[in-house]
C-alpha cells in the first residue's frame, strides 16, 4: 500500500483542508508559541513557528513518522545495515565523526580503525602543508591548494573551507569543478606550479569532469617542472586505489575512501582533506564533533524535540499537504554562500525520485526545487516572487549571531534584514490602497540560529540537514543514498562525444 493511502497520511489531508482557511498569525505573534516551537542544541536553534501549522498538525506528522517506522530505519542505518538496498551498501557517514571507540560494523568487519587510521593520515598531511614543512619538488612551501572534484567531492569540502578558513591564512585553497576549461583557468591564474599542490577528488576515479581536469593539472606541472614533480604535487582521494596509482599517485598522498560512504555525505572522509588544510585539522576535528553531536541528538531525542525528525516533518508537511513545489535557503552570512549549493544537491539527487523502494511509480511529490542565495543579495533577486508570486515557496532562513567581524552596524541590519522578510512573508499586508501593495502572507519559513560559525556548529548545521533528507525518504519509502538519475545522462554525452554527428543531430549542431 502506498503512504499516500495510509491512515497517518489520510488524517493529514484532512487535517490540511480544515487549516488551509485559517489565519496562524495571531498565535505566530504570541512569545509562548515562538518558545514552544523552539529547538535547541550546542549553540544551535531551529524555530518553526512561523510555519502553518498547529500543535494537531504537529501531533499528525509525528504520527506519520510513527507508522513509516522511522526511527527504526534509523537504528539500522547507525548499526551500519545495507539500506541502500539498490546498490546493497550500508549507509555510515555517521561513523566518519563518531568521537568514541565503539565498533562500527560492516559486512561484520569493524571499520573504526580503517577510519583512524585514514585520519591519521590526514593529519599528518595537513600539519606538514600547513607548516611548510612537506614542500614542492623546488624545495619551496605550499601556497595554493585547488582541489578537483565535482558534487559531492566538490560541495561540502567548498562550502567548509569557505565557512571556517583562518583569517589571514597564507594557504589559498580553490576549487574545479566544471569540465569548462574555464574554471581551472582561473583557478591557476596567479599561481605558480612550484608553490601549488592539487587535490584530486573521485571515488571511480573515472569521472569524466574530474580526470580531465586532472590530466590538465599534471601537464601542468609537468611542463613547468618536469615528470618527476607529479608525486609531489598530485594527491588522490579515491576508492579506486589502482586508477591513481595509474596515474602516478602512491604512498602517503593516496587517500583511501570506501564504498559505505556516499559522495554527497563524504566530506567528513579523505573527501575534505582540502577543507581540513583551509581550516587546520584541530579545527576540521571540531566540524566532525559538530556533526557527532548532532548525530547524538538525532538518535536520542523524542520526534517532538528533534530538529532533524521536525525539519523533516515540516518538509513533508509543506510539499505534500500545503503544495509547496520549491524551497529557498537562505543564508543571511556571507561566509555560508555555498550552503544553498550544498542543500540543493543534498536533497534533489537524494530524494529526486520518482520510484519506490517496492518499485513502484509514487503517487505523490517527492523532493521539492531548492535554490537560493545569500541574504541580502537574493531579497534583490527573487524574493519578490517569495511574498507576491502564484505559488507558495517554503524558506529556510539561517542566520549567525554574533558579530565577530567587529562591524556590528552592519550585523545588525543583516539580521533585522532576515527578521523583516520572516515577518512579511508570514503576516504579509492583506489590505492596501492598490492591489498591487497586498501581501497575502501565511507563506511558511524556518529559521535557524547559529549562536556563532565556526568548524562545530558548522558541521552540525551540515549533519542536521543531511538526517532531514533521511527522514523524509523513509517517509516517502524511496531510497535516498542512490542516484540512478544521474548516469543517463552521462552514459549519452560519452557516447555522443565518441560518435559525434553519427549519435546526436543536436550535438552535431552544438558542435558545428
Amino acid at each position: 500500500m502506498s503512504v499516500s493511502a495510509s491512515s497517518a497520511w489520510c488524517a493529514l489531508m484532512r487535517h490540511c483542508e480544515a487549516l488551509k482557511p485559517q489565519n496562524l498569525s495571531v498565535p505566530m505573534r504570541e512569545e509562548a508559541w515562538m518558545d514552544a516551537c523552539t529547538l535547541s542544541q550546542d549553540g544551535l536553534t531551529l524555530c518553526y513557528a512561523f510555519q502553518h501549522v498547529t500543535n494537531e498538525t504537529l501531533r499528525l506528522l509525528e504520527a506519520l513518522a510513527i507508522q513509516q517506522k522511522v526511527a527504526e530505519w534509523r537504528a539500522r542505518m547507525f548499526s551500519g545495515e545495507a539500506i541502500n538496498d539498490t546498490e546493497n551498501r550500508a549507509v555510515l557517514h555517521t561513523a566518519l565523526r563518531q568521537d568514541g571507540d565503539e565498533p562500527v560494523l560492516v559486512e561484520g568487519k569493524n571499520v573504526l580503525p580503517d577510519i583512524r587510521r585514514v585520519q591519521a593520515q590526514m593529519k599528518a598531511f595537513v600539519e606538514a602543508v600547513r607548516s611548510g614543512a612537506r614542500k614542492g619538488a623546488t624545495g619551496q612551501a605550499f601556497r595554493t591548494v585547488v582541489n578537483i572534484g565535482i558534487g559531492g567531492s566538490d560541495l561540502g569540502p567548498r562550502l567548509a573551507a569557505h565557512a571556517c578558513a583562518q583569517n589571514e591564512d597564507p594557504l589559498r585553497v580553490r576549487f574545479v569543478a566544471n569540465v569548462d576549461a574555464f574554471d581551472l583557468n582561473e583557478a591557476l591564474k596567479d599561481a605558480d606550479p612550484a608553490t601549488t599542490l592539487f587535490i584530486v577528488v573521485s571515488k571511480t576515479f573515472k569521472t569524466q569532469e574530474t580526470t580531465m581536469n586532472a590530466q590538465r593539472a599534471r601537464a601542468w606541472i609537468e611542463e613547468a617542472l618536469g615528470p618527476d614533480a607529479v608525486g609531489r604535487h598530485i594527491v588522490a582521494v579515491s576508492a579506486n586505489g589502482e586508477a591513481a596509482r595509474a596515474f602516478g599517485i602512491e604512498g602517503d598522498t593516496l587517500f583511501p575512501m570506501w564504498d559505505w560512504v556516499g559522495g554527497r555525505t563524504s566530506v567528513w572522509s579523505a573527501v575534505g582533506l582540502s577543507a581540513a588544510l583551509a581550516m587546520g585539522f584541530d579545527r576540521y576535528r571540531e566540524f566532525l564533533r559538530g556533526a557527532a553531536a548532532m548525530d547524538r541528538h538525532f538518535l536520542r531525542q523524542p520526534f517532538g524535540r528533534n530538529m532533524p525528525v521536525m525539519l523533516g516533518l515540516l518538509g513533508i508537511w509543506n510539499r505534500n499537504f500545503l503544495g509547496c513545489g520549491a524551497k529557498a535557503i537562505l543564508p543571511y552570512g556571507e561566509r555560508l554562500r555555498d550552503f544553498p549549493r550544498y542543500v540543493q544537491q543534498l536533497e534533489m539527487e537524494s530524494n529526486g525520485k520518482r520510484v519506490s523502494r517496492q518499485g513502484t511509480v509514487v503517487d505523490y511529490a517527492t523532493a521539492p526545487v531548492v535554490f537560493g542565495e545569500c541574504g541580502t543579495v537574493g531579497q534583490h533577486g527573487f524574493h519578490q516572487c517569495l511574498h507576491q508570486g502564484t505559488d507558495t515557496i517554503a524558506a529556510d532562513f539561517l542566520a549567525v549571531g554574533t558579530d565577530d567581524l567587529g562591524q556590528p552596524e552592519q550585523h545588525r541590519a543583516l539580521l533585522s534584514n532576515l527578521a523583516a522578510q520572516v515577518e512579511a512573508l508570514a503576516f504579509g499586508r492583506p489590505e492596501a490602497s492598490r492591489p498591487c501593495d497586498v501581501y497575502p502572507g501565511q507563506r511558511p519559513s524556518t529559521v535557524i540560529k547559529l549562536d556563532r560559525l565556526d568548524p562545530y556548529t558548522l558541521g552540525m548545521l551540515m549533519a542536521l540537514y543531511e538526517h532531514e533528507v533521511f527522514v523524509q525518504g523513509i517517509i516517502w519509502e524511496i531510497n535516498s543514498f542512490d542516484q540512478p538519475g544521474v548516469e543517463l545522462g552521462k552514459s549519452l554525452a560519452k557516447k555522443f562525444e565518441c560518435e559525434g554527428a553519427a549519435s546526436s543531430l543536436l550535438f552535431k549542431r552544438l558542435s558545428s
